[in-house]
C-alpha cells in the first residue's frame, strides 16, 4: 500500500508540474533558505577552510575580494580560476541530488526524519557517508556527489522536521553523522509530545514535559491517512492529512509561513552548520587535495584542471600513430603549464577493449601509454571494439570533457550508438575521432554522426599527416573553453553564420571540417581573410586532411564576426574561445514543496510538452543571462524561453514548447564588468545536440549495493497511445556486470508498463566502485528511443565505525619570547585500537609546519602511528587529524601550553561556520 501510495503522490507532482500548479516564484524570489541555498552555503564555508588552510601552509595570506563567500571570489581567493565551472557544477549535483530526494523519496518517513524515524535516519546518513568516502578514496567523485547530495538533504531535514531548535540547541548534532554514538532521549512511541494548536497559531504547541525532559520528537506526516500515534505532533502544511487530526498543527520549519516558521532561520542556520560538519569530516578522510577534486578543483599554477582522455586503437597497423602519441603525452607531462588534472586511458582493438586506467598522476599516465604497442592482423578493413572503448571513457570522464578516439579501422560494435548517444547527452562531453587510413568512406559514417551529435570533430587524414592534427588536443588542454558557435549542416549549402565575440574572449579558434570547401571569416571591423591563406591579416589557417584550423590573433576585435562557407558537401564549423564567461545547464523536473528545489533529468525531455532548464553561467556577479533559445540543428525552428534569476543567483528557463528533432541552446547576456557598452554582449552556445522523446522512463534501485550481490532497480516505461503494443528494453553498464532484464515490456491500458531487473557485483568488487547503467527503451515504431542514466556504487558493509584516538601527546614547548623566533613540538600516538581498520592517514590544521610519521608495534598487538610536529610558536594551537582506513576521522586539540589532548575531541567546525550569515554573505578571513 505503501508503495502504492507514493506511486499516486508522484503521478499527482508531476500533473501538477505539467497543468503548470507548480509555479517556480518560490525558486526565483523566497525569504526562506531552500536546501539549494543550504547546501551552497556550506560547501563555500568549507572550501574556504581548506583554502585557508593551504595558503597558510603555502606562507601566504588568504583575502577575499569582496567581504562574501561566492564562488568567483573564493576562485580567485583560493587560485582556482580555471575550474570555477567544475566547482559550479559539483554544487549543482549536490545540489540537485539533494532536490530528488523529496521526487523519489517524497513518502519515505526515514529520508526526512518524520514520524520519529530517528535511528533509520541516523543509519541512511552514516551509511551515505560512508559509501562517499569510499567513492572519494576510488576517484569516482561524481558518485560521492551523489551520495552527499541525498544525505545532506536527510541531515538538513532534522532540524526543519525535528525539535532540536525548539529545545534551545544552536549547535549541530554530532551524532547525526557518528554511527559510533548513542542515540539517546528520543520520545518513545507512547511519549505524547504535542497538544493542539491555538488555532493558526502553533509556537507552543510542544507539551512542556517534552521541553524540559529534552526529549527529541518529530512530526508525522502523511499524504493519504489522517491517523498517527495518540497524542503526536504532526508535520503540518496543507499537503499534511495527520495534521487536522488531534493534535492539530504541525511544528516543521520548513518556510517562513510554515507552523513553526519563527524559527526557519536558526534551524536553517544550524542545518549549515551541520552540512558543514559532514563536509568537514568527509575532508578528513579525503584529505586536502581529494576533497578539492571531489568538489571539481584543480588547485595548481601547473595544471588547467581539464581532462587528457585517449581512446586508442593498438591494432598492428596503428604502430606510427602510437608513436606519435607517445611522444605528444611526453610533451604534454613535461610542459610547464596546462598540464591536465586527470588522465584517462582506454586502448582497444579487434578482439578486445580496455582495461581504463584513471590517474592524477602525470609519470604514472606516461608509463602506461609508453607500455601500449600494436598488434594484430594489422587490416584497415577490420572491425575494432572502438565504441566499447569510448563507452568506458564516457562513463568515467567528468561532464562536459573533451575525448578523443584514435582509429584506422571501422567499429565493429555499432550496436552501442544509441548508448553512447545517451551518455553523450547526459554528460554533454565532446567527442573528436581521429581517423587515419580508413578503408572506405562509410567506414567512418558513424564516427562523424557521434562527433556531430557531441559538438566534437571527425578528421580524416593519412597516417603521414597524423601529427599535425594533434594541435586540436594541445588546444583542448588551455583552460576556460567556451564555445561561441556551433553548426552543423548535412547537406551543406552556401551560408553565413554570426557570432559575437566579447572583452573577455582572450583567444579565438575556429575549426571548419569537411570536404570541398572554402570559406571567409570577417571581423568585426570588416577585415576578412579567405581559406587559401595560410597567413592573413586575421591570423593563420592551417588545413589537413578534411580539417582546417583558423588562430586569430590576439588582442581581438570585439563585436559581430561572420563566416562565410561555400560548400555543398557536409561540414561543421566551430568557434571557441578562451574566457572566464561560461554556462551549463540540464533539463529539470521544478519541485515545490515541501521546499522549492529542482531535481535534474536524466533522460530525455518529453515530446510535445513543456519543459525547465536550469542555467548556471561563470565569470562573476557582473554577468546576467537575457536570452535562451533553442534551435533546430537542421531547420528554422527557433524557441525562446522565459528566463528568470533564483534566490541562488542561477537561471530557471520555462519553455512553453520544444523544437523538432536535434536541436542546441543558445545563451546571450550582459557583462556590466565591460568599460564599453558595445563590450558588454556575449553569446554563448551549447555544443551537444539535444533531442525529445514520446518515450518516459524512469528508474529506481532498491537498497544499498554490496559486493557480491545483486541490485534490484524498478523502472518504468510510459509512451501515448500505444496500449498493447511493445518496447524494447535493452540495459547496459561500464564494468560488464552481469545483468538480468526483460528484453521487452508490452504497455498496459494507460501506455505504461512497470517491471525490474537485477544488476551483480563480483564478490572481489572494490568498495566505492562507481557503475553507470544506461536503459534504454524503443518506441513500438522503432524509430524512437529514450533512456534513462544511473550512476551507481557499490559499497562494502563496513564494521569499523569508531574513529582513532590520540593515545598520548608530549609537548615540548617554551614559547614565552618573541613567537617568531622560536618553535615548539609535539609527539602523539594514534591508535585505531584492536578491531579497527588502522590508522590510514594522519595530517594537521591551523598551523604550518613539519609532520612526521611512522607505523609501530603497539602494545595492545596492533600497529599505531607515530606523529611528530613542529610549527611556529606564532601557532599556539594545532589540529592532529586521523582517518582510518575506511574513512572514520578523529581530531586532537593540542597546544603548546602542554595541555594536550589525550583523547580523542569532536569535530572541530571551522570558523567560517559560526560567521555564515542566511544571506550567504557574510564570512571572516583573518585568524
Amino acid at each position: 500500500m505503501e508503495f502504492q501510495n507514493r506511486c499516486i503522490f508522484l503521478v499527482s507532482l508531476l500533473s501538477l508540474a505539467l497543468l503548470g500548479t507548480l509555479n517556480a516564484f518560490k525558486l526565483v524570489d523566497s525569504d526562506s533558505m531552500t536546501h539549494h541555498r543550504i547546501t551552497t552555503a556550506a560547501i563555500l564555508n568549507i572550501t574556504a577552510d581548506v583554502c585557508k588552510a593551504l595558503a597558510q601552509q603555502e606562507g601566504r595570506d588568504f583575502v577575499l575580494a569582496e567581504d562574501s563567500l561566492s564562488v568567483q571570489n573564493l576562485s580567485e581567493a583560493c587560485l582556482f580560476t580555471d575550474s570555477v565551472k567544475a566547482f559550479q557544477t559539483a554544487i549543482t549535483v549536490i545540489s540537485g541530488r539533494n532536490a530528488w530526494v523529496d521526487l523519489r523519496h517524497a513518502l519515505d518517513e526515514e529520508y526526512h526524519f518524520d514520524d520519529e524515524s530517528f535511528v533509520r535516519g541516523r543509519r541512511l546518513i552514516t551509511r551515505g557517508l560512508a559509501a562517499a568516502k569510499a567513492n572519494i578514496k576510488q576517484k569516482n567523485y561524481q558518485a560521492a556527489q551523489l551520495a552527499v547530495g541525498e544525505i545532506l538533504h536527510t541531515l538538513q531535514d532534522f532540524y526543519s522536521h525535528s525539535n532540536w531548535v525548539e529545545l534551545g540547541n544552536r549547535i549541530a548534532f554530532s551524532t547525526l553523522i557518528r554511527a559510533d554514538l548513542n542515540f539517546d532521549n528520543i520520545a518513545d512511541i507512547n511519549t505524547p509530545t504535542c497538544r493542539n494548536c491555538e488555532g493558526d497559531n502553533c509556537d507552543n504547541n510542544i507539551l512542556e514535559t517534552v521541553i524540559a525532559e529534552k526529549k527529541i520528537t518529530s512530526g508525522y506526516f502523511s499524504l493519504t491517512s489522517s491517523s498517527k500515534p495518540n497524542g503526536k505532533c504532526s508535520h503540518g502544511s496543507s499537503l499534511d492529512r495527520t495534521s487536522k487530526t488531534e493534535p492539530r498543527g504541525g511544528i516543521n520549519k520548513d518556510a517562513v509561513d510554515s507552523e513553526h516558521g519563527s524559527l526557519h532561520a536558526q534551524a536553517a542556520q544550524v542545518a549549515v552548520t551541520a552540512s558543514s560538519q559532514l563536509l568537514q569530516d568527509i575532508r578528513g578522510a579525503a584529505g586536502d587535495a581529494d576533497f578539492l577534486r571531489f568538489l571539481g578543483i584543480s588547485r595548481s599554477s601547473t595544471s588547467s584542471g581539464v581532462v587528457l582522455c585517449f581512446v586508442i586503437d593498438t591494432s598492428s597497423g596503428t604502430a606510427g600513430v602510437l608513436a606519435e602519441l607517445k611522444r605528444l603525452a611526453a610533451s604534454v607531462v613535461s610542459n610547464v603549464s596546462d598540464k591536465p588534472d586527470v588522465y584517462i586511458l582506454v586502448p582497444f582493438n579487434e578482439t578486445s577493449h580496455g582495461p581504463l586506467k584513471k590517474t592524477s598522476d602525470s609519470d604514472e599516465f606516461l608509463s602506461e601509454i609508453n607500455s601500449l604497442s600494436a598488434s594484430g592482423a594489422g587490416n584497415s578493413s577490420e572491425p575494432r571494439q572502438s565504441l566499447s572503448g569510448l563507452l568506458l571513457a564516457l562513463a568515467e570522464a567528468p561532464s562536459s570533457s573533451e575525448i578523443f578516439v584514435f582509429t584506422s579501422g571501422p567499429p565493429g560494435d555499432s550496436h552501442l550508438e544509441s548508448t553512447l548517444t545517451a551518455l553523450i547527452e547526459n554528460t554533454k562531453s565532446a567527442v573528436n575521432f581521429l581517423l587515419t587510413n580508413l578503408s572506405s568512406v562509410q567506414s567512418g559514417d558513424l564516427y562523424r554522426t557521434l562527433a556531430r551529435v557531441s559538438g566534437g570533430q571527425a578528421i580524416e587524414i593519412t597516417e603521414q599527416e597524423f601529427n599535425q592534427t594533434l594541435t586540436i588536443v594541445t588546444d583542448a588542454l588551455k583552460s576556460a573553453q567556451a564555445t561561441l558557435l556551433q553548426v552543423v549542416r548535412n547537406p551543406g549549402a552556401p551560408e553565413t553564420f554570426a557570432f559575437t565575440v566579447d572583452a573577455s574572449v582572450r583567444t579565438l579558434l575556429v575549426y571548419v571540417t569537411g570536404d570541398s570547401l572554402t570559406f571567409t571569416i570577417i571581423s568585426a571591423s570588416g577585415v576578412g581573410q579567405r581559406s587559401r591563406e595560410s597567413v592573413g591579416r586575421l591570423g593563420t589557417i592551417q588545413k589537413v586532411g578534411n580539417f582546417q584550423t583558423v588562430r586569430l590573433t590576439s588582442p581581438l576585435q570585439t563585436g559581430q564576426w561572420r563566416i562565410n562557407i561555400n560548400s555543398a558537401r557536409p561540414y561543421t564549423l566551430k568557434a571557441i574561445g578562451e574566457s572566464t564567461i561560461d554556462f551549463f545547464f540540464d533539463f529539470v523536473e521544478v519541485i515545490q514543496h515541501p521546499q522549492p528545489g529542482f531535481t535534474v533529468l536524466n533522460s530525455r525531455p518529453q515530446t510535445g510538452g513543456n519543459a525547465s532548464l536550469s542555467v548556471s553561467v561563470t565569470g562573476g556577479s557582473s554577468v546576467k543571462v537575457t536570452e535562451v533559445t533553442l534551435s533546430q540543428v537542421s531547420g528554422t525552428d527557433t524557441v525562446a524561453g522565459a528566463v528568470e534569476q533564483t534566490a541562488t543567483g542561477d537561471y530557471l528557463v520555462t519553455l512553453s514548447r520544444l523544437p523538432e528533432g536535434a536541436f542546441s541552446l543558445q545563451l546571450k547576456g550582459e557583462n556590466s564588468s565591460s568599460s564599453r557598452a558595445s563590450d558588454m554582449l556575449f553569446q554563448r552556445q551549447s555544443s551537444t545536440q539535444l533531442r525529445t522523446s514520446a518515450v518516459a522512463v524512469t528508474a529506481q534501485e532498491s537498497g544499498d549495493w554490496r559486493p557480491g550481490s545483486n541490485l534490484t532497480v524498478n523502472f518504468t516505461v510510459a509512451t501515448a497511445n500505444n496500449a498493447g503494443k511493445t518496447v524494447a528494453i535493452r540495459p547496459t553498464n561500464n564494468r560488464g556486470f552481469a545483468m538480468s532484464y526483460p528484453s521487452s515490456l508490452t504497455l498496459g491500458s494507460g501506455g505504461q508498463a512497470e517491471d525490474k531487473g537485477t544488476i551483480f557485483a563480483p564478490a572481489d568488487t572494490p568498495s566505492g566502485t562507481a557503475v553507470t547503467l544506461v536503459i534504454e527503451a524503443v518506441a513500438p515504431s522503432g524509430t524512437d528511443f529514450n533512456y534513462v542514466v544511473m550512476r551507481l556504487a557499490v559499497t562494502a558493509e563496513e564494521t569499523d565505525v569508531t574513529p582513532p584516538e590520540c593515545e598520548s601527546v608530549t609537548v615540548n614547548a617554551n614559547c614565552t619570547r618573541n613567537c617568531t623566533l622560536r618553535t615548539w613540538n609535539f609527539t602523539a600516538v594514534v591508535s585505531d585500537g584492536r578491531q579497527g581498520s588502522g590508522v590510514g592517514r594522519v595530517s594537521v590544521r591551523e598551523a604550518r609546519g613539519t609532520l612526521n610519521t611512522t607505523s609501530l608495534p603497539g602494545a595492545g598487538g596492533f600497529n599505531v602511528t607515530l606523529a611528530s610536529f613542529s610549527t611556529s610558536c606564532c601557532s599556539e594551537e594545532v589540529v592532529l587529524v586521523a582517518a582510518d582506513g575506511v574513512g572514520n576521522v578523529g581530531t586532537c586539540l593540542i597546544r603548546s601550553g602542554g595541555g594536550g589532548g589525550g583523547h580523542t575531541v569532536s569535530l572541530l567546525l571551522p570558523l567560517w561556520v559560526s560567521m555564515v550569515g542566511l544571506t550567504l554573505v557574510k564570512a571572516l578571513h583573518g585568524s
